[in-house]
């Protein structure tokens, strides 16, 4: 693997060009152009300088981070990828395979799915799981200079109480990087409970007080966190503004905004980015089970589209990451940034129709999920 190609000389020359556009534009942080569609004629110049800039992706801006992102990620999960590369052991889709072999299939696999989102202009990865960020990084090499690495290492944050300083959280974020052979990450966003209001207030500051650390050192260009909890995440952007820089959650193929007091005006006045996951509500918008050759693949494309589509119709969404397991799957998402965004009157009913079964099909540790219908 080729060492640390991005350094932190271009990460200080990388923040200091971001720094001048927000400065040039005073109304840059009340009304940010959000979005550059693809294809457009009229591409500022900060959009064709982002990572893997292609002109027929479209791009969003991150918040206030100033960063530009694909209008999808690929999400660091590899959820059923034995559907597609055969396994002699199991493969936790968070942690990896004790089996070298089934690492060095996965490593093959993740290798063709990335080479792809290069092709097509992706240019971020959320991490989330334990093996995530050191088999990405192996596996990246001299091309992590295009993409944004959004680092996350749920054994090294607040999950664990023991983590639970600041001290601690920026030492395991440290030795995460040197792990990885990254000098920084772009994004860190923090992994807290799945229920975050259930952090004390002490554990929130602590929290706080690493990200800040973590940006001051040079680790991480800019902060965030994830979490399940919408009512917390809220009381962090609104309390916080200049650490939230962006959050990683929930939205579904069949998540609404509710029409008051909805989470996306925290967002949208503060001006954070937002990384949707669980797109697909753990594949449960699908018939088939991710086979490649499988008799619903047809079908499940064309559903994995439609909820692409409905969810980039909300503009305060910088991107959904879903879990793409193949090639096929890249260019599956690809096509649905590119189609009309409008769902037409029988594609809504249709949508409403796979929400309703995508909310009764969800597995037993997902049902946690039915509480972001409304947002």
């Amino acid at each position: 693997m080729s060492r640390r190609l991005v350094t932190r000389r271009i990460f200080v020359r990388d923040t200091a060009v971001i720094a001048a556009g927000v400065a040039a534009g005073a109304s840059v942080a009340i009304t940010p152009r959000r979005i550059v569609a693809a294809g457009s004629t009229d591409v500022p110049a900060e959009v064709k300088g982002t990572r893997n800039y292609q002109h027929n992706m479209e791009y969003r801006r991150l918040g206030k981070t100033g960063l530009w992102v694909s209008a999808v990620c690929l999400g660091g999960h590899w959820k059923r990828v034995d559907k597609v590369i055969q396994l002699q052991g199991t493969m936790d889709p968070y942690r990896g395979s004790g089996n070298s072999a089934d690492m060095q299939a996965l490593r093959k696999n993740r290798d063709e799915v990335i080479s792809r989102c290069i092709e097509v202009g992706i240019n971020c990865i959320d991490f989330a799981g334990d093996a995530e960020p050191e088999t990405y990084c192996q596996v990246l090499g001299d091309r992590r200079d295009k993409f944004f690495l959004a680092y996350s290492h749920p054994a090294s944050e607040l999950r664990v109480p023991e983590n639970r300083t600041a001290k601690r959280l920026v030492e395991l974020f440290e030795a995460g990087l040197k792990r990885c052979n990254l000098e920084y990450a772009d994004v860190w966003r923090l992994m807290a409970y799945e229920r975050g209001g259930s952090h004390s207030s002490a554990e929130v500051e602590a929290m706080i007080e690493a990200l800040e650390i973590a940006r001051q050192k040079g680790l991480c260009r800019f902060t965030g966190c994830s979490t399940h909890d919408r009512k917390w995440a809220r009381m962090l952007i609104e309390t916080y503004p200049d650490v939230i820089q962006m959050v990683c959650m929930p939205y579904t193929a069949d998540s609404k905004v509710l029409p008051q007091d909805s989470l996306f005006e925290s967002l949208i006045k503060h001006d954070v980015g937002l990384l949707g996951i669980k797109p697909f509500a753990s594949n449960s918008i699908f018939h088939g089970d991710g086979s490649p050759n499988g008799p619903h693949v047809e079908e499940d494309d064309r559903r994995a589209r439609m909820a692409i589509r409905y969810i980039l119709g909300n503009p305060a969404i910088t991107a959904p990451i879903p879990g793409l397991i193949s090639a096929h799957h890249v260019d599956n998402v690809v096509q649905a940034v590119r189609e009309h965004r409008e769902l037409d009157v029988e594609e809504r009913a249709e949508l409403r129709r796979m929400g309703a079964q995508m909310w009764a099909n969800l597995p037993p540790d997902y049902q946690w999920l039915k509480q972001w219908e409304y947002v």
